[in-house]
């Protein structure tokens, strides 16, 4: 195992921030992985699920059992981390520009299209590396100008030519869930399982620009783009992500953070990385996935106090009574029912909202939305 602590561009006079990865196994030598956590930096459970998935991984690598490359970067957002407003942490969006942390990110097909027509042929290993080699001269020529985006650069160098990608996050009140690329699902399936998620969010492109869309979009764009062009290139799935949702932000226990690493650890055994001896069976599912587009928002129509009747998890019928949200000043209680069937997989944490705000989300199984289909 070896560390690299990676310098951000300095915003201000005497102050620096850095982002650290560790790298275990030999680059080149397999397959790779890059997992990284709370891009968010209010979404603790990731840090400490890795936190527990270090010693894990460091006994691996020194036994001479990692038949590839792993890189963990237990703490991807240090700018979100350093925010606190009135003792309150602020590590959804960076202060300077208001801008999402996991929003944003480059689209590389249109980057990188023009420059790669000419050396792509018909052996799909090749064009893999070709398309990587691509990405990186775009990574190499880019000049941040911003802390933001210095650590945006610093997170998709360390990623870009990964084979698989997993992104711990997690939402307010909420069980394990995943959001997927369809074109990812196939090759990610296993850890779902592994893992024991309650719902997995599959959506073709969800929009926003999200760092793991970044990475895995870049080549379903490149097979669609070329298809159009009426060129028989084949460009696989080279690199599949996904967003791993571990439960709530006050899951937060030893308990829970060693029981995903090492649901994790598995995965890596199941795919090859990790060459124990051991070769992990891989669970019955929890559930079924569903489409991002069939997910429900619940939102309240008036302010007030929320009062929650469905725990995450519960499974609903369109017209189940969700929440009620009540107006102490007008004595009355607005109610906010399910509107389709499916799994309450999230909800606020706050317990007094505004009008229009979110209360919690529903997978159901029929799309109904368009557009960008992720939150702020």
């Amino acid at each position: 195992m070896h560390r690299i602590d990676h310098a951000l561009l300095s915003p201000s006079l005497g102050s620096h921030k850095s982002l650290t990865s560790f790298h275990f196994g030999r680059a080149g030598a397999g397959p790779k992985i890059y997992i990284q956590a709370s891009l968010h930096a209010e979404e603790l459970p990731g840090m400490l699920a890795a936190h527990h998935l270090r010693p894990l991984l460091e006994a691996a690598d020194a036994a001479g059992q990692v038949a590839g490359e792993v890189v963990l970067v237990p703490v991807s957002n240090p700018i979100g981390l350093a925010q606190r407003l009135d003792h309150k942490p602020m590590g959804r969006f960076e202060l300077g520009s208001s801008e999402n942390f996991n929003r944003h990110y480059p689209d590389f097909e249109t980057e990188i299209l023009p420059e790669i027509l000419g050396k792509l042929g018909t052996d799909a290993d090749t064009n893999v590396r070709v398309v990587r080699a691509a990405m990186a001269t775009h990574l190499a020529a880019w000049t941040p100008s911003t802390e933001l985006q210095s650590m945006r650069k610093t997170l998709l160098s360390l990623a870009f030519d990964a084979d698989i990608v997993l992104d711990l996050h997690c939402d307010c009140e909420a069980v394990m869930h995943f959001y997927c690329e369809e074109s990812c699902w196939p090759q990610l399936e296993p850890i779902a399982h592994f893992m024991g998620s309650q719902a997995i969010l599959l959506a073709k492109d969800s929009g926003g620009g999200p760092l793991d869309e970044c990475l895995s979009g870049v080549w379903w764009r490149l097979a669609e783009a070329l298809k159009k062009r009426g060129l028989d290139h084949p460009i696989p799935q080279g690199c599949c992500t996904t967003t791993i949702e571990l439960r709530g932000e006050l899951d937060v226990s030893h308990a829970h953070a060693a029981q995903d690493a090492h649901a994790i650890f598995s995965y890596l055994e199941h795919l090859g990385v990790l060459q124990t001896g051991h070769q992990p069976e891989v669970p019955a599912a929890l559930c079924q996935p569903t489409p991002l587009a069939g997910s429900e928002t619940l939102r309240a129509r008036g302010p007030g106090v929320v009062v929650f009747f469905a725990e995450p998890g519960q499974m609903l019928k369109m017209g189940d009574l969700v929440a009620e949200v009540v107006d102490p000043i007008a004595g009355v209680a607005s109610k906010v029912l399910a509107g389709v069937d499916g799994r309450f997989y999230a909800r606020i944490r706050d317990r007094y909202v505004t009008a229009g705000c979110e209360i919690g989300k529903i997978a159901g199984p029929t799309p109904f939305r368009t557009g960008p289909l992720l939150g702020n």
